[in-house]
């Protein structure tokens, strides 16, 4: 998988978070951002037991644009294989951003 770029070094650092005490970001309070690489998503992680966040426009330490989402390209993308993401098993490719290089 290609390496994501972010728009900045802070952005980069919050999104790459990790934490000896919490193995997943939902449960460390220090982690912040939520990025989906799969659907191009920047979101702020909203701590209240599960795993929700906030969707994000603009960085909050550089003021980027961050790109837009690519939610609905995604399951297009499934449509258009024939997949039913709430049915069918989603190939590995859509669980990246893979999904989205064109095949060389």
């Amino acid at each position: 998988m290609a390496e994501e770029r972010h728009c900045c070094e802070t952005m980069a650092r919050r999104v790459d978070h990790s934490c000896d005490l919490h193995e997943d970001p939902f449960d460390c309070p220090d982690a912040l951002v939520k990025y989906s690489a799969r659907f191009d998503e920047y979101g702020l992680i909203v701590h209240d037991g599960g795993n929700s966040f906030l969707l994000i426009q603009y960085c909050p330490w550089c003021g980027t644009r961050l790109p837009p989402s690519q939610r609905d390209a995604w399951f297009d993308a499934l449509e258009r294989r024939g997949l039913d993401p709430g049915e069918d098993e989603v190939p590995p490719e859509f669980q990246t951003s893979a999904w989205r290089t064109p095949p060389r």
